[in-house]
């Protein structure tokens, strides 16, 4: 079973863990070339900013933690497993308990409508996962997040690895090397989610 300390001491060596199935073996990954957020050029595009302007969507931050994990533990229509197991599952929801792990909520008409979950640390956010109901509606959550980041102090939005979607959300690709300086940086930083 996963403990809390060794998913923060992987963290603090850069990385992460990913499981073959909701059952099965946990693995520790570390990749070549990281997706990192970067939060000073983030811009929404034009149909986000339009979407955020229309208030379709409110925001909410850890009313729903477990809901939104086992949500983003959900397989994408496109696969027949998920990466998050109920091992990851039980030991983040003793992080979001430590104060550690977050929930960013997109609500609509009083039902979730999407999200996303991530671990902070110092001043770095491990953005690990995101779901949607709704159309747009982790988009929204995803925005709120990274000007959330930025009017707290936040150095450093980890995204792990690159897939069309995040690039669509202004993610770029580092080396290893590079990721690694930027967060022992960020962990230089002593910064409050909430």
């Amino acid at each position: 079973m996963i403990k809390v300390e060794d998913i923060l001491r992987a963290y603090r060596h850069g990385f992460f863990p990913m499981a073959d199935s909701r059952e099965g073996t946990v693995s520790w990954c570390q990749p070549y070339q990281r997706a990192v957020v970067p939060l000073d050029s983030f811009r929404p595009s034009r149909s986000l900013r339009r979407v955020i302007d229309e208030k379709r969507f409110t925001i909410k931050i850890n009313s729903v933690f477990e809901q939104v994990i086992r949500a983003c533990s959900q397989p994408r229509s496109t696969e027949q497993e998920t990466w998050l197991s109920e091992e990851i599952i039980e030991v983040f929801l003793k992080l979001h308990h430590l104060g550690l792990a977050h929930s960013v909520e997109s609500w609509q008409d009083g039902e979730l409508a999407g999200g996303l979950y991530g671990l902070s640390m110092g001043g770095a956010f491990f953005g690990e996962s995101m779901f949607f109901f709704e159309r747009d509606a982790s988009k929204v959550a995803f925005a709120w997040l990274v000007a959330h980041l930025k009017r707290q102090g936040y150095l450093l939005l980890d995204a792990q690895i690159m897939n069309p979607h995040l690039e669509r959300l202004g993610a770029v690709e580092i080396p290893h090397e590079e990721y690694m300086a930027q967060l022992e940086y960020a962990f230089g930083k002593k910064i409050s989610f909430v």
